[in-house]
């Protein structure tokens, strides 16, 4: 099997926040490499630092030290604007709040990103979108509004966001965490199904159960990993 290509490199990484001159490492060297195809899951204690590392993988976030490869591109020292069109073509999101519109229809929440893409016409947007809700199974609510959908439902209009743009990257923050069992598992088996469709999946989850169904399991204690394994149910079926 050909080795997988490079998609994420981070090189020593550190992030900081300062206030009345006490400086809390958020981040402390981290180091962490993930290629494309990779199913990962962050987890580790409440203030370990998953959801700022999701966020400067996401490019939402700046960092203090070290080095950001995306894609083979450094993206280390590009200013804001550089960083959203980037993050627009490269990163979908999906959110533990869903982050939905209420006064947008469910196919105007999943157009809206490819809106700014200045590589898309109008009329590419339509059969992105449409392809996008047919692979969650929301084609039937494309008219309806948020308030109209319940939180499985709403979560599922969130992922095809994330994936309508098809890129490189998907970043999920607790996807299942404000969800009852019977839909969390749902959209579990969505990000699987996604992943084995070929997507590269980075998952930020409290949930052992959540992380060990990952590809990866990059555990975070205090700012630093302190433990990149594959999760036991694919060890055997990677051989």
């Amino acid at each position: 099997m050909a080795q997988q290509q490079t998609l994420i490199e981070l090189d020593g990484v550190r992030k900081s926040f300062f206030t009345e001159d006490v400086e809390t490492r958020a981040l402390d060297d981290i180091d962490l490499v993930i290629r494309r195809g990779e199913y990962v899951s962050l987890s580790g204690p409440s203030g370990c630092g998953k959801s700022t590392l999701l966020s400067i993988l996401g490019l939402l976030d700046v960092w203090n030290g070290g080095r950001y490869l995306l894609a083979g591109q450094d993206v280390s020292g590009i200013d804001r604007a550089e960083r959203a069109r980037i993050r627009n073509r490269e990163i979908g999101f999906v959110f533990q709040s869903f982050n939905l519109i209420s006064d947008l229809t469910v196919e105007e929440n999943v157009a809206l990103p490819l809106t700014y893409r200045a590589d898309l016409g109008k009329a590419d947007v339509a059969p992105l979108v449409a392809q996008a809700l047919e692979k969650v199974e929301m084609s039937h609510r494309a008219r309806h509004y948020p308030s109209q959908l319940s939180g499985g439902q709403q979560q599922r209009v969130a992922v095809a966001r994330a994936v309508a743009g098809k890129p490189s990257l998907i970043l999920a923050d607790e996807p299942t965490g404000n969800l009852d069992s019977r839909n969390a598992e749902t959209v579990t088996e969505l990000l699987e199904t996604l992943h084995r469709e070929g997507s590269t999946i980075c998952m930020v989850t409290h949930n052992p159960e959540s992380a060990a169904r990952a590809f990866r399991r990059v555990e975070l204690f205090d700012g630093r990993v302190v433990a990149d394994t594959l999760a036991p149910a694919r060890t055997l079926a990677a051989v």
